[in-house]
């Protein structure tokens, strides 16, 4: 989702589910040496599909994190390269169906962002005076998928403002000037802006403000020499196949740039007892039979758990599944399997407070949503329109890639700032036509086009009020998504 939602390469896990059943994840022989040289023994093999089991679950969102920092920042032929650590890119649009790489895009918010290397110094975001009519949100998320810090309208406000990012191991003073220090959990972290468009004429106005977003190292903010620059790093490659037989191998390198928690002692040292951790290497193909069915198995069933918690995740509201998922270190607490469904369902997707995204394949009675079969509608009544300080959209995908769909009026969402152009009932309520077929000129603003297929529908809710009505608490506010409805 880098932006959402942002969910880049979940693809890549579906496929895991049933290569790990015959390769399993890289690992060390029955006998393990260590750095200093000491053999451990692993464990039974019981004990080591225990291990792999929480360890998928457990390293899934790191590992996932890598795969998208490897494309976006580091593999310049990858076709996925945005730019190098540290610079940001930005997206003068907005996604459309030909963008396949990300699935359920965002297509309400150009995207500018990229990945901090942390390392040498801290890095310094700038951010200009945003107009308060226009949302934007500046999103920082670490190696561990950590929500850590928010610049933008709702946290900092629509004033041009200077921000220090630093490592987990920085130790300085924070200079002049600067407004508030976020600390990421790992060394390499993601940054992702999100600037509001009101409508296709207006794109000119949000590149002017996205050439003003900054990223610069301390050293440069300050005028000064850069410190010595750490050592380069050889970044192992990784892509769909090589994820499915090597994801040990990746958390292992992942785990090197972040310095484990208090609450993440346990898993780590339950890792170690069969060679996973920073610093190690794995072979799979040295251990012996029994060993490799054990590593093989408990990531099957680590896989399955996660897809199991994914699917019954948030509460089930008129046919919408309302929940949040995301959030820092302290929100998760160590509940691995809820961080594991949270990447798995959408990388990099916002905290409630910033952002709440119902989905559903389903109508208002439970049955499956298929533009080929039924016509359907989706109405909120007259003042229940999504409750928000900022904007709220409804956006469709197919139900069988979760991407955007062609379509003969390129319409992808209907959203808040449309509704200047969008007919009202006479009783004051909304009425969205979602179908494949136009409904018909008097029906066509509000039409959303739909597959001729299976249905995938998000909301995004951004910046949710939390007085009532509110969508706040997650799937427990006062406000409730309508059902959607067939048409007969």
């Amino acid at each position: 989702m880098i932006y959402k939602k942002s969910r880049p390469h979940r693809r890549w896990f579906v496929a895991l589910a049933s290569a790990v059943a015959l390769t399993g994840g890289a690992a060390r022989s029955d006998t393990d040496v260590s750095p200093a040289g000491q053999t451990a023994r692993l464990p039974s093999a019981t004990d080591t599909e225990a291990i792999a089991q929480k360890g998928f679950i457990y390293g899934l969102p790191i590992v996932m994190n890598y795969a998208v920092m490897y494309e976006y920042a580091v593999d310049r032929s990858s076709g996925q390269f945005k730019a190098p650590f540290n610079q940001i890119f930005n997206e003068h649009r907005v996604f459309t169906y030909e963008d396949t790489s990300v699935i359920s895009p965002n297509s309400d918010t150009p995207y500018s962002g990229g990945f901090l290397d942390l390392r040498a110094e801290p890095i310094v975001i700038s951010v200009p005076t945003v107009d308060p009519k226009r949302y934007y949100v500046v999103q920082l998320t670490d190696g561990n998928t950590y929500n850590y810090g928010y610049m933008g309208s709702r946290a900092t406000g629509g004033k041009a403002g200077d921000y220090m990012v630093v490592g987990p191991d920085w130790h300085g003073s924070t200079p002049q000037g600067i407004k508030e220090v976020f600390r990421s959990t790992t060394q390499f972290s993601v940054i992702a802006f999100r600037t509001q468009l009101f409508g296709p004429n207006d794109m000119d106005n949000v590149i002017k403000i996205q050439n003003e977003y900054k990223v610069q190292p301390l050293s440069s903010y300050l005028k000064q020499s850069p410190p010595a620059q750490p050592a380069a790093i050889k970044f192992p490659k990784i892509d769909k196949e090589l994820m499915k037989t090597n994801f040990f191998e990746y958390l292992d390198f992942a785990l090197q740039f972040a310095p484990a928690e208090a609450n993440e002692k346990e898993i780590r040292a339950q890792l170690a007892r069969i060679g996973v951790g920073a610093g190690k290497t794995f072979n799979f193909k040295a251990l012996s039979r029994e060993q490799q069915t054990a590593i093989a198995q408990g990531m099957k069933e680590g896989n399955a758990k996660v897809d199991q918690a994914v699917a019954s995740a948030g509460q089930g509201i008129n046919g919408w599944r309302v929940g949040s998922q995301y959030g820092d270190s302290k929100f998760y607490s160590g509940n691995w399997l809820k961080r594991a469904a949270a990447a798995r369902a959408g990388i990099y997707a916002n905290n409630a407070v910033e952002a709440i995204y119902p989905q559903t394949r389903v109508d208002g009675n439970g049955q499956p949503l298929d533009g080929s079969k039924l016509n359907y509608t989706l109405t909120f009544a007259a003042g229940q329109l999504p409750p928000v300080n900022a904007f709220w959209s409804v956006t469709m995908y197919d139900g069988k890639t979760e991407l955007l769909i062609k379509n003969p009026i390129n319409r992808y969402l209907i959203n808040s700032p449309m509704l200047p152009e969008l007919k009202k009932n006479p009783d004051g309520s909304l009425t969205i036509y979602i179908q494949n077929k136009s409904p018909g000129a008097d029906k066509k603003a509000n039409w959303l086009p739909a597959p001729d297929g299976p249905i995938y529908l998000m909301m995004r809710l951004y910046w949710p009020k939390e007085t009532p009505p509110s969508i706040l608490p997650p799937g427990e506010g006062t406000w409730r998504p309508p059902g959607i409805q067939q048409v007969n």
